[in-house]
C-alpha cells in the first residue's frame, strides 16, 4: 500500500486539494494521511467541513499579524515530527503558498519524495506575485513528481530541466471542486439584492497591491459602479486589516456596493456562477471562472495563468485606475466583447484532474 500525505494550510489550497484527498481516500491501493498547517484558520475549516475532509494532523500555526518569517519557522519546526512519524511514500503539496514551500523544504531535508500539484505556473518575475513566484519555483526544484495543469505549465517545467517522465498534464483540481459546490438553483440574500442588476464580483488581497495600487483599483471600480445604475458589486473582503481599511475608505457608503465577510466555498463559487463578470487580483479565480463562462479582469501586471489570456477569457488590466476603468467600461458596454470572453474555451481541464493525479501516483511509484 502506498502512503500518501497531503499537506495544505490555506483556503485556496484546501479548495483544490480536498477533491484530491477524496479521490485518494477512495482507492484501495492508497493510505491517505492529511496534515493541515492552519496558515488560514476559519476559512480553512469551512472548506474542510464542506468537503468532509478530516485532518489527521493540524499544526494550528496561525497567529495574529503573522509575517512570512512566522509562518515559515512555525511550519518548519512543527512539520518535522509529523513527517518522521508517518514516513510517507510521497507528500503532496499544492501550488505556491508558504505552506507549500516550507513543507516541500522539510521533505527535502528528510529525503521524502514530493508531488507538486498545480506545478509549472510561472511569471518569471520573482516579486510578482510575492512570495508565490519564488515558492513555486523552489518547490519545482525539490519535487519528484510534477502535476501540471496545462501544456504551458508542462513546457515551463521542461524548459527548466525537469524530467519529462515525472511530469503529467492533468488539468486543474479547481475544476473538480466546482462539481461539488455549484448548484443551479442557488439563491442567497446577495443574489436577491442584485436580481435587477448585473452583479460584479470583486476580490482583492494580494500583498504587492496593498497601498496605492489597491487605492487605484478601488477608485476605478467605484467610478464604474457609480456610472452604471444597472450594476451592483459584492466584495467578500479579505481578513487583512490593511485591505479592509482601504476598501472602507473608497468603496464604503455606496448602496450598490456591498462589502461582506469572507464566504465559504459553496457561497463563493455560486456567486461566481451568478455574477456577470469578475474583477480580481486572485489566482485561482482565473481558473474557475472560465469553466463558468465568466469574463475576468485581472488587476495585476503579470499572471502565471497565461492560458486564460490566450483563450480570451481573462484580460490583464494592471493596477492603474484609468486602465482598469477603461477595460471595465468596455466590457460592460460592448456586447460582442463580453460574449467573446464569456464564450471562450476553458483551458484548465475537464474536472478529472484528481483521478489523473492519483492514477499517476500509483503508476509511477509502482515502477520504483
Amino acid at each position: 500500500m502506498i502512503k500518501v500525505m497531503s499537506i495544505f494550510g490555506t483556503r485556496p489550497e484546501a479548495i483544490k486539494m480536498c477533491p484530491l484527498v477524496k479521490e485518494l481516500e477512495s482507492r484501495n491501493e492508497i493510505k491517505s494521511v492529511v496534515c493541515v498547517t492552519g496558515q488560514h484558520r476559519e476559512m480553512l475549516d469551512s472548506v474542510l467541513e464542506i468537503f468532509d475532509v478530516k485532518p489527521d494532523y493540524d499544526l494550528s500555526i496561525m497567529k495574529p499579524k503573522q509575517t512570512l518569517f512566522d509562518v515559515t519557522t512555525e511550519i518548519l519546526n512543527s512539520i518535522k515530527e509529523v513527517l518522521e512519524k508517518e514516513q510517507p511514500d510521497i507528500v503532496l503539496v499544492h501550488g505556491d503558498t508558504s505552506t507549500t514551500f516550507v513543507s516541500a523544504l522539510a521533505c527535502f531535508y528528510l529525503q521524502i519524495p514530493v508531488g507538486h500539484v498545480e506545478a509549472g505556473l510561472r511569471t518569471y518575475n520573482i516579486y510578482s506575485p510575492f512570495p508565490e513566484e519564488f515558492n513555486r519555483q523552489a518547490v519545482s526544484i525539490i519535487s519528484s513528481l510534477n502535476f501540471a495543469p496545462t501544456q504551458q505549465a508542462y513546457d515551463n517545467l521542461i524548459a527548466e530541466g525537469r524530467n519529462p517522465e515525472h511530469i503529467v498534464i492533468t488539468g486543474n483540481t479547481a475544476i473538480d471542486a466546482l462539481k461539488t459546490t455549484v448548484k443551479e438553483d442557488y439563491q442567497s440574500d446577495i443574489t436577491e439584492w442584485a436580481a435587477d442588476s448585473r452583479l460584479i464580483l470583486i476580490t482583492a488581497h494580494r500583498r504587492e497591491n496593498i497601498g496605492e495600487p489597491m487605492r487605484q483599483m478601488f477608485k476605478a471600480i467605484r467610478r464604474i459602479i457609480d456610472q452604471h445604475p444597472d450594476t451592483k458589486a459584492v466584495y467578500p473582503i479579505h481578513m487583512n486589516p490593511l485591505v479592509r481599511e482601504i476598501a472602507d475608505e473608497i468603496l464604503g457608503n455606496d448602496d450598490r456596493i456591498r462589502i461582506i465577510e469572507p464566504l465559504d466555498v459553496v457561497d463563493f463559487h455560486n456567486l461566481m456562477n451568478k455574477s456577470y463578470l469578475i474583477i480580481t487580483d486572485s489566482g485561482g479565480i482565473q481558473e474557475e471562472a472560465p469553466s463558468l463562462g465568466k469574463p475576468v479582469l485581472v488587476m495585476r501586471d503579470t499572471t502565471e495563468r497565461p492560458e486564460g489570456v490566450a483563450a480570451g477569457t481573462l484580460k490583464l488590466v494592471g493596477v492603474n485606475e484609468d486602465v482598469i476603468y477603461s477595460s471595465f467600461y468596455n466590457l460592460l458596454n460592448d456586447v460582442d466583447l463580453y460574449n467573446s470572453m464569456a464564450q471562450a474555451q476553458n483551458p484548465y481541464g475537464d474536472g478529472t484532474a484528481s483521478i489523473q493525479i492519483v492514477d499517476s501516483i500509483i503508476n509511477l511509484l509502482r515502477k520504483k
